[in-house]
């Protein structure tokens, strides 16, 4: 706060009864959110803690809410350059771009519930977006069979950095 003034705890609001499925819709209440513009305003102050939960926070009241796996899904690739120079971007299905580098990585690993392995990239804060099964064959397109001097595995080059699409893979 300006003027030096201690900052106040923001007032628990409770849980929301918001739940974001898996497949990147939102509910209230059990009924999907329709509008786009509302679902982008509440995403847009998402956060999620460092023990994994998500939380819609003003600057002055928070509320927890329930995500199903991750709160976005990655719907569009858009790929330059090639080889260590390559640039890796996707949009998510809110329209919101992300680059993947040292800033944004790369995962790959199981779904909740036992589904199988998905790739999943860091938006912001904690936010991550699953590719969908699309984006991920595109992903695939592109992936070597090898990656730098040291680092084996089937992966791919983006701003810099090296990913494994291998589950369980280090980086």
């Amino acid at each position: 706060m300006a003027g030096g003034a201690a900052e106040r705890p923001l007032l628990f609001c409770g849980d929301l009864d918001i739940r974001i499925a898996a497949d990147g819709t939102w509910f209230h209440e059990g009924v999907a959110i329709r509008r786009p513009a509302l679902v982008k305003l509440f995403a847009s102050v998402l956060m999620r803690d460092e023990t994994g939960d998500y939380w819609l926070v003003t600057p002055v009241e928070r509320s927890r809410i329930r995500v199903d796996d991750v709160p976005f899904l990655a719907v569009e690739m858009k790929a330059e350059g090639e080889g260590k120079a390559q640039i890796l971007s996707f949009r998510t299905n809110l329209d919101e771009w992300v680059t993947a580098g040292p800033s944004h990585p790369l995962s790959f690993r199981a779904q909740p519930g036992g589904r199988e392995p998905a790739p999943y990239v860091l938006v912001r804060d904690g936010l991550e977006a699953r590719l969908t099964r699309a984006v991920y064959y595109d992903l695939a397109e592109r992936a070597l069979e090898a990656g730098p001097e040291g680092v084996a595995g089937f992966g791919v080059h983006s701003d810099g950095a090296f990913f494994q699409l291998e589950l369980g893979a280090k980086k």
